[in-house]
């Protein structure tokens, strides 16, 4: 093994320098300042430069545009991609025995990527479009030609064991020119959003398991024996050459999916990728050798390290991609970054810099161990801190765990990139040993990033923070505070959860608040603290101190107070919980509003809307039995219902025209009369829609003579209490001719009125017309909970009855047209017809259906466009795969 050539010699071949020979630079401790030596120094200043900057942008979130973008992409473009293009050149010389390139073009494709890297990231900090499409051209244009000369290295070059290895290099450089053409799409609003969360995660595996992971999986095979500094295994060059067609293959085929809004076809090609990576792993677990010590150890267990979060990284987003459709799986995004941002790629660099740095600057052996021991200076408790920062930011723990992992891997960067810095400052100097001034340099620099990322992570109240814990000291003077309580607050749908807060007077109170929702919200206390606006899943946590009387609190984007987005603070004259309670109220009572965003009681499930087809008998016969029943009407709202079999709306009965429907109702409630009225059927109601004293039955016999979706209720007056307490249902009679859907759902809507049913609030409310919520199927939000679901190109047929008993519905599904509505009877619009429809507009009592292709996978609201009532419970979702 010779250190110095940095590659273990294969057996009976004469092997190659991976490196030219040392320079003859008489004076000790100095760097060459010609050939590879210098090139590499001004190339791995950049590195640093751009990871210094990244690392600038991560402790600026808040105070910088896109800066949790910026921080990304100047550690990735920045630093990683300067990383890799100049290494895959070196290795690819060394692995295919070619000739060195002209030093020249190298630097102007090296200053092409570095220019055109910041050109796009200036354009979009400043949102200019031209720019961004220029830089994105550039990058694309400098990733090419650094494609071609790998290529035209392996013609006539001498090959070798490792010459597979090169074919990473040049499919890592394909993959970044697919991914930043597609980033330069995306970030200038070229894609539409049906294919949007396809193409953006095409982008990030092109990036992430492309660009990064390729080349080094592949240098790996060379790089690992090494650093460990024994010999490659005999087997190393047939599983390149196998690993290089499933890791390829299997992301050609993953991203391909991706685009296409495939998710199957994409978890498909990832388990390609991951039998790949598992390979190498098992490869590299075979190389190590028990009782030698490797060459450094530094390098050798952060290489381990990150080969370990690659597979962890893949593993997990294997899982998102085989369970979720592309655009939920481009939710689970932000989990992948930890693992491939921190656990990765910032290792893979940390290891191959601490073992290659001082083999290509130093000037001989001596100086290449003082520049190895300044590299490795505090290396476990750096490697610690980073992989525990991974696992921080990676594991659903509360907010306190997150802003602990940001200041690790803040620290541990710094902790490294001071070291770089002094090395290729020429710091170190042979015979006298590894300068402590790094030491300390790095140590004072970490303090003060992890003081700057505390302020950051814990900005945004500002000085209301402030203002409230002096409330609560000057209170506590008082002898007031008799516990501190901390509440979970979400925001989300138009709602704060929980909106009612009780605490016993003189608590001292703290909110943790989140932000569920795809749109940035707020909450501001009154006379108190507020948070930033928060984005989808970032947390900040409130101190109120001391709280005396009730307080309110609201989000402050326009239009979202007066939507419901609101919370009462109110205080109590006795201790309402524990210190970790929640706060939520389960049962709603009347006039406090419902709180659509909690979850539902354990067991709970929802009412099916699928309906099945039509019967193939011509005589129909069902029981129906009039009784009360409790059920969950809402998240964790409870209500009697008078129903017809036990739910509310009753059972969907179905036929064609023509068909005979017996039906038999019994009438189970003790204490009142009930009837039923069928719309579908025309007879004299004198007798089948009398009302029956508790204990009777009858039996109500009618032919669909019409096609349409009916309504049946209850007959007995008054009715608006009997159908406002829950007794209603549907009759689907099919037209004639019908077409066959891939799939049919029924939604019936109505209005909920919570309350003892016939009380005098409840009917003045229904008088009113204020209910306290409006429903499908009898449950409000149900479906947002349990969306409904079907697949990407089937018709779909959406049966809908306005059961009132006061409002209609206007229903429409978010992103889909109608191309075939039917109401009341009659055909409004077909297919092949020009036009389309955007709502089904029915009044109380009517009902018909409208059906839609959806184009792709993802998820589709479908709501009553009556604003008032969708945000009120007439809300649901069908989730597309």
């Amino acid at each position: 093994m010779n250190e110095v050539e940095g590659v273990p010699r294969a057996e009976g071949r004469k092997q190659l320098p991976l490196l030219p020979p040392a320079g003859t630079d008489a004076r000790p401790g100095r760097f060459t300042r010609s050939g590879v030596r210098s090139r590499h120094l001004r190339a791995h200043v950049l590195v640093a430069g751009w990871a210094a900057l990244a690392l600038l942008a991560a402790t600026a979130q808040g105070t910088l545009p896109v800066a949790r973008w910026l921080a990304v992409h100047l550690f990735l473009l920045g630093a990683a991609t300067t990383a890799i293009v100049v290494w895959s050149e070196h290795f690819a010389v060394a692995m295919l025995h070619a000739r060195q390139p002209d030093r020249r073009w190298s630097a102007v494709r090296l200053g092409g990527v570095n220019l055109s890297v910041a050109g796009v990231l200036a354009g979009v900090w400043a949102d200019l479009p031209a720019l961004i499409v220029a830089a994105c051209a550039g990058l694309v244009a400098a990733v090419v030609a650094h494609l071609v000369v790998l290529v035209r290295m392996g013609r006539g070059a001498l090959g070798g064991r490792l010459a597979p290895v090169a074919g990473y290099y040049r499919a890592a450089a394909a993959a970044l020119a697919a991914g930043a053409a597609l980033g330069g799409l995306l970030a200038v609003g070229a894609v539409g959003p049906h294919g949007h969360a396809g193409l953006r995660l095409a982008h990030i595996h092109l990036t992430l398991l492309g660009w990064m992971g390729l080349p080094v999986l592949g240098t790996l095979f060379m790089l690992w024996p090494t650093v460990l500094g024994v010999r490659m295994h005999e087997n190393t060059t047939r599983t390149a050459r196998r690993v290089l067609a499933l890791t390829g293959g299997g992301l050609a085929v993953a991203v391909t999916g991706m685009a296409a809004g495939r998710h199957e076809a994409a978890a498909a090609g990832l388990a390609g990728y991951a039998a790949g990576a598992a390979v190498v792993v098992r490869l590299l677990a075979v190389t190590v050798r028990r009782g030698r010590s490797p060459v450094s150890a530094s390098a050798a267990w952060t290489l381990a390290a990150s080969a370990g979060w690659l597979v962890a990284g893949v593993a997990v987003d294997l899982v998102l991609l085989a369970t979720r459709s592309t655009t939920a799986a481009l939710d689970g995004v932000d989990v992948l970054l930890p693992l491939f941002l921190l656990g990765f790629v910032a290792q893979v660099l940390i290891g191959a810099l601490t073992y290659l740095l001082p083999v290509v600057l130093s000037g001989g052996p001596g100086e290449r161990a003082g520049l190895r021991a300044v590299l490795e200076r505090g290396w476990v408790p750096r490697l610690i801190a980073l992989d525990l920062a991974v696992a921080l930011l990676v594991l659903p723990l509360p907010e306190p765990a997150a802003t602990a992992g940001t200041v690790l891997a803040a620290g541990a960067a710094v902790a490294f990139l001071v070291p770089v810095a002094a090395v290729l400052g020429r710091r170190a100097r042979p015979g006298r040993g590894p300068s402590r001034a790094p030491a300390l340099i790095g140590t004072a620099v970490a303090s003060v990033v992890t003081v700057l990322a505390v302020l950051v992570a814990n900005s945004g109240a500002g000085g209301t923070t402030g203002s409230a814990s002096h409330e609560a000291a000057g209170a506590g003077g008082a002898g007031t505070v008799t516990t501190t309580r901390t509440v979970s607050v979400s925001l989300g749908t138009m709602r704060v959860t929980p909106n009612r807060i009780e605490v016993a007077r003189g608590t001292a109170l703290r909110l943790r608040v989140t932000n569920r929702d795809a749109q940035r919200h707020d909450l501001r206390i009154e006379d108190g603290p507020a948070t930033p606006l928060l984005s989808r899943g970032e947390s900040h946590t409130l101190d109120l101190g001391t709280v005396t009387s009730d307080r309110k609190g609201w989000c402050t984007v326009p239009g979202h107070r007066a939507a419901g987005m609101t919370l009462d603070i109110v205080v109590g004259g006795g201790t309402h919980g524990s210190p970790e309670q929640d706060g939520h109220t389960m049962a709603a009572a009347p006039g406090k509003g419902l709180d659509l965003a909690a979850g539902f009681s354990r067991g709970w499930q929802p009412r099916s809307a699928a309906l099945p087809a039509a019967p193939g008998t011509r005589v129909h016969k069902a029981e129906l039995r009039a009784r009360r029943t409790t059920v969950e009407v809402a998240p964790g709202v409870w209500q009697e219902m008078w129903t017809f079999g036990g739910t509310a709306p009753g059972p969907t009965l179905r036929g064609t025209v023509g068909d005979i429907f017996e039906i038999t109702l019994v009438n189970d409630d003790p204490a009142m009369g009930h009837g039923i009225d069928f719309h579908a059927g025309a007879l004299a109601p004198d007798r089948p829609m009398r009302t029956l004293r508790p204990g009777e039955r009858l039996v109500y016999r009618f032919r669909a003579e019409r096609a349409g979706a009916w309504l049946y209720h209850c007959s007995t007056a008054p009715m608006l209490q009997h159908m406002g307490n829950g007794m209603y249902g549907a009759v689907i009679v099919d037209p004639p001719g019908l077409a066959k859907a891939d799939r049919e759902y029924v939604l019936v809507s109505s209005q909920l009125y919570l309350g003892t049913p016939g009380s005098e609030a409840q009917v003045a409310k229904m008088r009113q017309n204020t209910p306290d919520a409006w429903m499908f199927n009898g449950v409000a939000a149900q479906y947002a909970k349990a969306p409904l679901t079907a697949r990407a190109g089937q018709r779909v047929r959406f049966w809908v009855v306005a059961a009132g008993p006061s409002d209609g519905i206007a229903f429409h599904v978010v992103g889909t047209v109608f191309d075939t509505v039917y109401k009341e009877g009659a055909y409004l619009l077909r297919p092949g017809d020009k036009g389309g429809s955007q709502v089904l507009d029915l009044a109380p009592a009517q009902g018909g259906f409208v059906e839609t292709v959806f184009p792709e996978a993802g998820h589709y609201p479908f709501v009553d466009h009556d604003m008032r009532h969708a945000e009120a419970g007439a809300h649901g979702m069908v989730k597309v795969e």
